[in-house]
């Protein structure tokens, strides 16, 4: 997929704490794609994550409207389970899934849309059900033993499939369909040689 220059941006959360590994494969490959990443912080004062990486944001939250995104991503963080700080970005993601644009969320994020009501009516999944349990949320008969799981504009994963929740973002988005996704996924997730030349054949290396 080439880059448009009237391509919406993707949007990431950063925040303190938040898991390096789990959106990596996601924002690269997108960017790839053309897709321009903007990271997005509670302010624009700068985040530390867990692997103790400094990150800049380039948007506060409250600057941030979904008409104005492809797709908000929300990574894992210890924070989410240690108090109410990144509960406004759980809001915005309500006002996103409200006005149409995908929400991304991974590990402790998905305990976030959990607790803001969002996975009542809506298909998910996550480290484990009893995890999302604990939020005391109403969606447990709608949690999926998955590696992934894309309910109309949510994609929600655990924490250790970063491969599995960048292919759910990459098919939402369009970047890879079909035969080519399946490709992309064997390669980075199971290290399968014979992948890479469905890929250099589509041109989506």
């Amino acid at each position: 997929m080439n880059a448009t220059a009237d391509r919406k941006p993707v949007h990431l959360a950063v925040y303190d704490t938040l898991a390096d590994w789990e959106t990596g494969h996601a924002t690269a490959h997108l960017a790839r794609a053309g897709h321009r990443i903007r990271t997005v912080g509670p302010s624009t004062a700068p985040v530390g994550s867990i692997g103790g990486l400094r990150i800049q944001p380039d948007l506060a939250l409250d600057d941030v409207r979904p008409q104005d995104s492809a797709l908000l991503i929300l990574p894992g963080a210890d924070l989410w389970d240690t108090g109410a700080d990144l509960a406004p970005f759980a809001r915005k993601a309500r006002e996103f899934l409200d006005a149409g644009v995908p929400v991304a969320a991974i590990c402790g994020a998905t305990a976030g849309l959990a607790r803001e009501g969002l996975l009542d009516d809506r298909d998910h999944t996550s480290a484990v059900s009893f995890y999302l349990a604990a939020t005391g949320y109403a969606g447990g008969a709608r949690y999926v033993e998955a590696d992934a799981v894309t309910d109309g504009n949510l994609v929600t994963a655990g924490p250790t499939e970063p491969v599995a929740f960048a292919r759910e973002i990459l098919r939402l988005l369009g970047v890879h369909q079909g035969e080519v996704l399946d490709a992309w996924y064997r390669l980075f997730h199971d290290s399968d040689a014979a992948a890479y030349g469905v890929l250099e054949k589509a041109g989506a290396l």
